[in-house]
């Protein structure tokens, strides 16, 4: 993201509290180069000034509080924008699921669900692809009912309509793989 864009989106959010404004504006300008290169003049001034102070425990503890301050506040910084952009990619993803015609709505929001519920829906998604597994296409099935009913109908079914309109024998399991 450009600074410039960066510094609009915050400067375009009036609804936002001071801290909120203040952390944006840290997050925006700690990614850009001036900042990169204002960390490198720190510690090549801090290395130049060894000499100076004798590279005394002094000028040790200087850098040591240094960076553990910034270091600190980076990562509570850091895990704010974290927080943020993958709540938007959570968002934008739901509005697919939602928006998308055959897909199943369970997975709208699935990041608020329990541990047991995630693990219960990676079952029917490992189903699905075993059935996926079983289809000419793996484009054919949408949801684990959808491939479940599909499915079933296959196995009623003792042969199935070609591209030119004739009854094709359905092939063995053994020769489908």
């Amino acid at each position: 993201m450009s600074d410039s864009r960066a510094k609009r989106e915050v400067d375009q959010n009036p609804q936002q509290t001071l801290p909120e404004r203040i952390a944006e504006k840290a997050v925006a300008w700690s990614g850009t180069t001036a900042a990169f290169i204002i960390a490198v003049g720190v510690i090549l001034v801090w290395g130049v000034t060894g000499p100076i102070f004798q590279f005394s425990d002094t000028w040790q503890l200087v850098i040591n509080t240094g960076t553990t301050i910034v270091t600190f506040l980076m990562v509570f910084l850091l895990q704010r924008a974290q927080n943020k952009d993958s709540q938007a990619v959570h968002l934008k993803l739901n509005e697919l699921v939602a928006a998308t015609r055959g897909s199943s709505n369970r997975l709208i929001a699935a990041e608020g669900l329990t541990e047991k519920e995630m693990e219960l829906l990676n079952s029917h998604y490992k189903r699905l692809v075993e059935l996926a597994e079983q289809e000419e296409s793996l484009t054919k099935s949408h949801s684990v009912e959808e491939a479940s009913d599909r499915h079933s109908e296959k196995r009623k079914t003792p042969s199935r309509p070609s591209r030119n309109g004739k009854a094709v024998k359905r092939p063995s399991k053994s020769k489908r793989r």
